[in-house]
């Protein structure tokens, strides 16, 4: 056993021996390789590499291990390759937003959310202050002399007032690289016009120099402030930049404090970018939020004064003038109102209207079936003792009110609808006694507003009713026992009922002046010979009309055929159904007497 374990291989006691082990061997094949490559030889590990250069899938996987540190490299030397991947990128964002465009609203939403409330909230807060400041001071004594100046200078009333009563307003802050002197950023309070920036840093420098090289100054001295009118410029300077403030109005000194605190939390934070500064003005937009905390302003309030007994009066003034203007413009209200009521009531025109010391006047036309007018006055609370009003009668044409003269003329039943269209034509639905329909046809004319009745759709009753009988009598059948011409017994109930459905259907029709024609068909089934049961169909039609007859019904417009098996009512294949083709059947026929 000892033996054994003698001649086996060292074995590795812990992670990091295994780790250099293996980067040794590693370091020997490359140089391996190296060595072959110089020396033309070509070992195995030679063409391995080979393989390896010449593989198409190796190249990507290498790059894409490289891309993201090769990038952020590249970003750090220059701006060639944000340039370049600018056309790559405007094209994905097309190719997207005609893809999907709700991809990139999605993205946006959280962001143009918040940033659209702040600019709005911004943009009211800035209205608001200045709407404060311009009715505080509107009835002021200086506000007279504050319009004489708007209206000299061509600048508006609330413009003069936020400027004289402006207590201090830092308008523009630079912030100036301090050993050359280049501007590093830049902010200006809304609604200032601001000069070239640049410039006025360069100005600034170029005072600050001048004043150190015509003076005796000590070099540790600095220019702290410029006053120049209303425009005051404070200075505050840091180790490598220069925070150059302008100010209109009177500034306190606490300011300082807040334009040295900027000051210090710019270097805090972009230190290494000033030091490093070679005319890259980018890295600077960072500090832009530092630099608008600069940006403050103060108005004066407004003096308060003792004005008890001038607002007393004036408050007097104004409740009496209120009442009066209350019940005033209440009851042109209500009479505006009672107006609109008489003008939107059809058969009422509405020709002048006057008001007098109090008084209403009203006059023009009514239909005497328009709604009373006094009905209107009272649903709109005015005095009915206030409106005077004078209606002359006369006859509107509104289809509301010729409707209901054709109605109150014509009196139709209630089984009659009447409608009158804006063209005059009348128009008559329903049914009706024919009675009736003769003098509605006579009578229209006499109606004003009518030019035209039209009946089309009125039915006479009298023919409702008379096609009812018809299609009573046509339903009826009576079945015989077979071979005979007696009736079941069972059908005998159905006579009665037939002669009544008979005789209304003779009297309407007599009415209507029309002839009537009965049919009696007699069938017989297929049991016997066609000549018998020929003869049996008709001895059955005429036993029917034997019996009509003696019941007192004039059968001169009566008429008996026999058909015999040829129309039965279905195959004969069952006792039941040879039954009922043993049977009397009756056929209507109408038709108008000529005149």
């Amino acid at each position: 056993m000892t033996e054994n374990f003698s001649n086996q291989k060292p074995q590795i006691s812990s992670e990091a021996e295994l780790y250099s082990v293996n980067n040794s061997t590693k370091v020997i094949d490359e140089l391996s390789e190296l060595r072959s490559l110089l020396l033309g030889i070509e070992p195995p590990q030679v063409k391995k590499l080979y393989e390896r250069l010449d593989n198409p899938h190796i190249h990507p996987e290498d790059i894409s291990r490289l891309l993201p540190e090769a990038v952020i490299l590249r970003s750090k030397q220059d701006k060639q390759l944000g340039e370049a991947i600018v056309s790559t990128v405007e094209s994905a964002i097309q190719t997207s937003v005609k893809q999907d465009l709700n991809v990139l609203s999605e993205a946006f939403f959280p962001i143009m959310g918040p940033a659209t409330r702040k600019a709005i909230s911004s943009a009211l807060e800035e209205m608001m202050q200045s709407l404060n400041q311009t009715l505080e001071h509107s009835l002021s004594p200086e506000s007279f002399k504050w319009r004489l100046e708007a209206q000299r200078t061509g600048k508006s009333f609330a413009e003069i007032v936020l400027l004289r009563t402006l207590v201090y307003r830092v308008e523009q802050v630079f912030l100036i690289h301090k050993q050359t002197g280049l501007l590093l950023q830049h902010s200006v309070a809304s609604q200032i016009a601001a000069q070239d920036a640049d410039l006025v840093a360069a100005m600034l420098t170029a005072i600050q120099d001048f004043v150190k090289d015509s003076f005796r100054v000590q070099k540790e001295d600095k220019l702290q402030s410029l006053r120049f009118g209303e425009l005051t410029i404070w200075i505050e300077e840091g180790p490598q930049a220069v925070l150059a403030c302008i100010v209109r109005g009177n500034p306190p000194q606490e300011l300082r404090l807040v334009f040295q605190e900027t000051i210090e939390k710019i270097h805090l934070k972009l230190g290494h970018e000033i030091n490093t500064f070679t005319g890259d003005t980018e890295p600077f937009q960072a500090s832009t939020a530092d630099l608008e905390t600069c940006l403050a302003i103060q108005y004066k309030s407004a003096s308060k004064k003792n004005y008890t007994y001038a607002w007393a009066f004036l408050s007097v003034i104004a409740i009496a003038c209120s009442i009066w203007s209350f019940f005033a413009i209440r009851g042109q209200l209500r009479w505006h109102a009672y107006l609109q009521q008489l003008n939107s009531q059809p058969g009422i025109i509405v020709i002048n209207t006057k008001q007098h010391n109090g008084k209403y006047f009203i006059s023009g036309m009514r239909d005497p079936l328009a709604v009373d007018p006094q009905t209107l006055i009272q649903s709109t609370n005015l005095n009915p003792q206030t409106v005077i009003s004078q209606w002359q009668p006369y006859f509107s044409l509104e289809p509301k009110f010729t409707t209901k003269r054709v109605e109150k003329l014509l009196q139709p039943p209630k089984t009659v609808s009447l409608k009158v269209d804006n063209n005059g034509i009348l128009s008559a639905s329903g049914s009706a006694p024919r009675q009736w329909i003769v003098e509605a046809r006579k009578s229209w004319r006499f109606i004003p507003g009518i030019t035209q009745f039209q009946d089309a759709n009125l039915r006479e009753i009298e023919l409702r009713e008379l096609e009812l009988y018809k299609n009573q009598i046509e339903q009826q059948i009576l079945l015989f026992s077979g071979g005979t011409t007696e009736l079941i017994s069972s059908e005998a109930t159905k006579l009665p009922q037939l002669i009544l459905a008979i005789q209304k259907l003779l009297d309407t029709a007599k009415y209507l002046r029309k002839n009537v024609q009965i049919k009696i068909i007699g069938h017989a089934d297929a049991s016997g010979t066609k000549q018998i049961n020929m003869l049996l169909s008709l001895a059955r039609a005429n036993k029917i009309l034997s019996y009509l007859k003696s019941q007192g019904i004039n059968t001169s417009q009566f008429k008996i055929v026999g058909v015999g098996s040829n129309l039965p009512l279905q195959t004969e294949l069952t006792p039941e159904i040879q039954t009922s083709n043993r049977r009397v059947s009756f056929q209507v026929i109408l038709t108008n007497i000529p005149n």
